[in-house]
């Protein structure tokens, strides 16, 4: 039975298992940035770092100083940021690093030719030394994870991990796959066959390198709902429930299954924590027991099952990182790490508030446990939070989308948890129509406008490609 069920999981992710790693957790800025830029600077060939945001400011500038040393003794330094992730990084930033030595490419920049195409970003958080050491987590490059004492903003609560083993052959080929696509390949000399690592260890896993419309990672944590017999302890930053996974997590649940969600107590973007929390009630009416961070920010995305699976990365449990975007997510199949990633979440329990069904207005707050958050805090908060979350906010326009469509077409039978996110957008049409009658130029000219767009850059890669099938 284990035979079928590893050949089950490496099927649903397309990842296989790699055996002979060291794998060690890393918590929050503290103890991911320190080991990551000794790692950088401990270089002999190659580092490869790819982060979602990557900010100028101390925090990034530290590690920019340690790439351009690095690549100034010599070392082939690689970087990818996301173009949207990390907008508010100037130029002069980059340049500093290419003139250096650095090699730097950045992920889908806005293209007037693609109207849609900054839908996709590039989610992945990690870090390639030397074919030695690599480190996937969920932290970007930016001061807002260490927190601000002197205004009483305590660090996000983040989770990182060190891989040392073959399995960093498997990071450093993800990396290299989306390198190829913006560039220059990547050199093959420079990658090293996984078989030729030794080995560090006995930890077993699997690198899942999700890509658009793949849905590895979804697949996988399907499965593994439906595999778990004890407990399922899941943390996320950006929960937006797809239904066939909600099902999974209530079908668990009813099982007798331990199932429970850590969520932040606060979020950038309204209509996602609004459409987060619309989906409490079908969760909690299961059996799913739900709790909300009392810190700064809630930033990690882990797993943790039977007390034997593990999943730490960059992918949260929404649309946008399941379909849209590139992320990286280490899944692990170890008794020790298993071990480590309970405890941390029974101690990350101790700083949440759990949530439960109220008598009449859906759900509320049953208790507050240690660790809450200071007064003044929250207001701080939100205007701290990590921006450019368009992986969010993508996930929570397409669940309106599928909702309005799927009551349209009388699709499935809605939950009463869903009656608001009905109302707003059945009020939100209304709106849209009474506008449309009474000025029809409001509506007809922005049409009009995104049409012209969209027929111009159609227009354009026809054009393209016309010119690519003349040339000899």
């Amino acid at each position: 039975m284990r035979q079928i069920g590893e050949q089950a999981l490496s099927r649903a992710s397309g990842a296989s298992l790699v055996t002979g790693n060291e794998v060690r957790i890393l918590e929050d800025a503290s103890g991911n940035y320190p080991v990551w830029l000794a790692a950088i600077r401990s270089a002999k060939r190659l580092v490869c770092l790819e982060n979602y945001i990557i900010d100028d400011d101390e925090v990034g500038q530290s590690f920019a100083d340690a790439l351009a040393e690095t690549a100034r003794a010599g070392v082939r330094v690689r970087v990818i940021h996301d173009w949207m992730g990390s907008f508010g990084t100037g130029r002069a930033f980059w340049r500093g690093l290419t003139a250096a030595g650095v090699e730097v490419r950045r992920f889908n920049p806005f293209q007037w030719s693609s109207p849609f195409g900054w839908i996709s970003r590039d989610h992945r958080k990690m870090l390639a030394v030397d074919s030695e050491v690599a480190f996937v987590s969920g932290l970007c490059i930016s001061r807002r994870w260490q927190g601000n004492a002197r205004r009483g903003i305590p660090p996000w609560r983040d989770t990182g991990l060190e891989i040392r083993g073959p399995a960093v052959a498997d990071v450093e080929r993800a990396f290299a796959e989306l390198w190829d696509s913006m560039g220059e390949p990547f050199p093959s000399e420079e990658l090293m066959d996984p078989a030729c690592l030794p080995c560090a260890g006995d930890v077993a896993l699997r690198v899942l390198a999700g890509t658009p419309s793949t849905a590895g990672l979804f697949r996988l944590d399907q499965l593994v709902a439906a595999m778990a017999r004890s407990r399922l302890w899941l943390t996320d930053a950006y929960f937006v429930g797809l239904t066939p996974y909600v099902q999974a997590l209530r079908a668990a649940a009813r099982d007798g299954v331990d199932v429970r969600l850590l969520l932040p107590n606060a979020t950038d973007l309204p209509l996602v924590r609004t459409l987060s929390r619309a989906g409490y009630r079908q969760l909690l009416e299961a059996g799913v027991r739900i709790f909300e961070w009392n810190g700064s920010m809630l930033h990690a995305k882990t797993a943790v099952v039977d007390g034997r699976w593990s999943r730490v990365g960059s992918s949260n449990l929404n649309l946008a990182s399941f379909l849209g975007n590139y992320e990286l997510d280490v899944a692990i199949d170890d008794l020790r790490v298993a071990r480590e990633m309970e405890q941390i979440y029974l101690r990350d329990l101790e700083h949440a508030t759990e949530i439960e069904l109220g008598q009449r207005r859906g759900v509320r707050v049953r208790r507050k446990a240690t660790g809450s958050t200071p007064p003044g805090t929250r207001r701080r908060r939100l205007r701290s939070l990590e921006r450019g979350r368009s992986g969010g906010a993508t996930a929570g326009a397409l669940r309106v989308a599928h909702a309005v469509g799927a009551a349209m077409a009388n699709r499935r039978v809605f939950e009463p948890a869903e009656r608001r996110m009905l109302l707003v957008s059945g009020l939100a049409l209304m709106a849209l129509a009474v506008i449309a009658a009474l000025w029809p130029e409001a509506i007809a000219l922005p049409i009009a406008a995104l049409a012209l767009w969209f027929a111009l850059a159609l227009l354009w890669r026809a054009a393209r490609l016309g010119r690519l099938r003349d040339e000899p």
